[in-house]
């Protein structure tokens, strides 16, 4: 028996869905896009921006996920609707640079928060990096439930921290902390630029709703449940981001969160001492272990239906013997995140590039619902609502990110690219080889 078990409910979904997105972002880019627009006003329009991106993205998602209920997700996709190449260029990509750099920049960023309670120097950070991701390695192995399981458990805990730092905001701060209806001085010129730089934040702390599409090959009604999911999460996390925002400028000016390297911590701080803070920190390490799980749960799919594909390794197509799980992509993706993490990038290194290639992928899945929409005449379980207009929305953002963080950030823009044009050859390359294999 080699297919994957369905085990995972519209529950387990829905908490991939919130907490593939609610990671480290909310606590760690709020300076960056302050630092950026200093005006409350703004801060929250780029939250809500990219809470419209989400929903108009997770509601063309949808349909798709609708036609093509299959593991692997925006792989089949682009496959289907781009040929094999795509599909191999963003399972590509994500290994050795989105999901990859996105576990190993997640897993330094828990540790670091747990040094708050336990000191540790350069090289205990990366030992209790490397050590959680084994852990998350080993649970996944063991069973889609158990890591779905894992999923629900520090998705719920994280979202009553996030609710537990919003009830402080909103029950113990002031609305002297910051004045809401200043605008920003910054001439039109510099406020696109300001714009573009915290978009940047934005859309790595709003992305990761469509790891839901991953796992449809282990979803019970796939073609209901991975869609729902993915809008539930989409609506609540676009709530959750703006009352969190909220509560950090009642607790704090923008002047004080853009200096601070902890702004959750700080403002709790602000009214609850250091115990609150401590608190904080548990909260955050939290969030970003449970979303270093989820990424190592979801993503592996990617791979899994590549390697049926014959377009990656073939280990990585065999399911475990006895757990039913992609165990070997699981395993071969950790690796790769462990080698990251001993001897690359850190957090801060890898989001811009990191957020640059997928969103030319993100733009590319959701055009595929045109191409879809003109071959068959199928009618899903789900169809987008506003279509055309929803999915065009959600392109234009991406395109617009795209050309703001090619002028802006251009060494992070390059590096994206030129791992996305490497695996054109080795794409070739590895077809040139299945030729040889075939004729023997």
């Amino acid at each position: 028996m080699s297919q994957l078990k369905r085990n995972l409910t519209f529950f387990d979904l829905t908490m991939i869905a919130i907490g593939s997105v609610i990671g480290s972002g909310i606590f760690l880019t709020p300076s960056m896009i302050a630092k950026a627009l200093p005006s409350p006003p703004w801060i929250l329009f780029v939250w809500v921006l990219g809470g419209i991106m989400a929903l108009t993205g997770a509601l063309t998602y949808a349909e798709l996920a609708s036609r093509m209920p299959q593991a692997g997700g925006v792989y089949v996709y682009l496959v289907k609707a781009y040929g094999g190449l795509f599909g191999f260029l963003y399972g590509w990509v994500y290994f050795f640079v989105v999901n990859t750099g996105g576990i190993a920049a997640l897993s330094i960023a828990f540790s670091t928060y747990f040094s708050y309670f336990i000191p540790l120097n350069a090289a205990g950070l990366r030992l209790v990096a490397v050590g959680g991701i084994i852990f998350l390695t080993a649970i996944n192995v063991v069973g889609v439930k158990a890591g779905a399981i894992f999923s629900d458990l520090f998705t719920v805990l994280k979202i009553i921290g996030i609710v537990g730092l919003i009830g402080v905001g909103f029950g113990m701060g002031s609305a002297s902390s910051t004045n809401f209806s200043q605008m920003s001085s910054q001439s039109s010129s510099h406020l696109f630029v300001a714009l573009a730089v915290a978009m940047v934040g934005v859309i790595w702390s709003c992305g990761g709703w469509q790891h839901v599409t991953f796992t449809a090959g282990e979803a019970k009604n796939p073609r209901r449940n991975v869609a729902w999911a993915m809008i539930v999460g989409a609506i609540v996390i676009t709530g959750i981001y703006l009352l969190t925002n909220i509560a950090y400028m009642l607790l704090l000016s923008p002047a004080d969160i853009a200096a601070s390297e902890h702004v959750a911590a700080d403002a709790v701080e602000r009214v609850l001492g250091h115990a609150g803070g401590g608190l904080i920190a548990l909260a955050i390490f939290i969030s970003t272990f449970g979303t270093a799980g989820i990424y190592t749960l979801t993503a592996p799919r990617i791979y899994f239906a590549m390697a049926r594909d014959k377009v990656f390794f073939s280990k990585v197509a065999e399911v475990h013997p006895k757990f039913r799980t992609p165990a070997f992509a699981i395993i071969f993706q950790s690796i790769w995140a462990i080698v990251l993490i001993l001897f690359w990038g850190t957090f801060e290194n890898l989001i811009s590039y990191v957020v640059f290639t997928d969103a030319i992928f993100f733009a590319l899945t959701a055009a595929s619902i045109f191409i879809f929409r003109k071959k068959t005449s199928d009618a899903p379980k789900f169809r987008t609502p506003g279509y055309p207009f929803t999915p065009i929305i959600f392109i234009m953002i991406e395109l617009w990110f795209l050309l703001v963080i090619v002028t802006e950030k251009p060494l992070e823009s390059l590096i994206g690219l030129g791992f996305l044009v490497l695996g054109v050859p080795v794409y070739f390359g590895w077809k040139k080889l299945q030729a040889k294999q075939l004729k023997r």
